[in-house]
């Protein structure tokens, strides 16, 4: 913990001065393009992966980067979503996942997490995820952690396809207004894998993508 309170210390007197003025402009509002969706995993920097600065982002981070599909029963998640489409304007929305992801492990091993009762039912938004590949590939016929790997993709499909029951999300895409992305990040490598909706495939993402439209058609 030394080092969290010493790293504030040095924010303030290093860090800080340097971009006064644009945490001058921070402090009375925030504009941020991009709504991102990622894990909470500590090893995730959604800053540092994009490169971007304080109030460009706006985050919402839980275990296995879920969006739980829409419903009248209120949570963070769905709160999040609504105010940053709806009152924040984000024009485009990340969900995010990575590699070694520990909430797609409980997910295949359920089992495992009788001792997690909270974790266990919360990743029951990911199962479909699970049956897809095991539908599409069988679980015999892939290794460890190439199963994983495509069971991390397809929960990020699974999760933008839930992102398009709520209704503040769907009445700007209906418009336009609102793009989805699906990402998968390999934390070992630093690649970037986006999601294609035309082949309905992973592809690595370059430089040109920023000018792309979003490769998650917008239905």
């Amino acid at each position: 913990m030394d080092h969290v309170i010493s790293g504030v210390a040095k924010f303030q007197k290093e860090v800080f001065p340097e971009k006064k003025a644009a945490f001058k402009k921070l402090a009375n509002g925030q504009n941020p393009e991009v709504l991102f969706i990622t894990c909470s995993d500590s090893r995730i920097d959604p800053n540092l992966v994009t490169q971007t600065e304080p109030g460009d982002l706006f985050i919402c981070r839980n275990a296995g980067n879920v969006v739980p599909p829409h419903s009248n029963q209120t949570g963070g998640m769905t709160a999040s979503i609504e105010f940053a489409v709806a009152a924040l304007g984000v024009t485009h929305i990340v969900v995010c996942g990575h590699s070694d992801c520990g909430a797609m492990k409980g997910a295949l091993a359920p089992e495992g997490l009788t001792a997690l009762p909270h974790v266990k039912e919360w990743l029951g938004h990911c199962r479909v995820a699970t049956e897809v590949v095991k539908e599409k590939c069988g679980c015999d016929s892939l290794n460890k952690d190439d199963h994983l790997q495509l069971v991390t993709e397809e929960n990020v499909v699974q999760q933008l396809q839930h992102l398009r029951t709520h209704p503040a999300v769907a009445a700007k895409i209906a418009t336009g207004q609102v793009q989805l992305h699906g990402w998968f990040y390999n934390i070992e490598t630093a690649e970037v894998l986006s999601y294609d909706e035309k082949t309905g495939e992973f592809v690595p993402m370059d430089s040109s993508f920023a000018t792309e439209e979003a490769l998650v058609a917008n239905k």
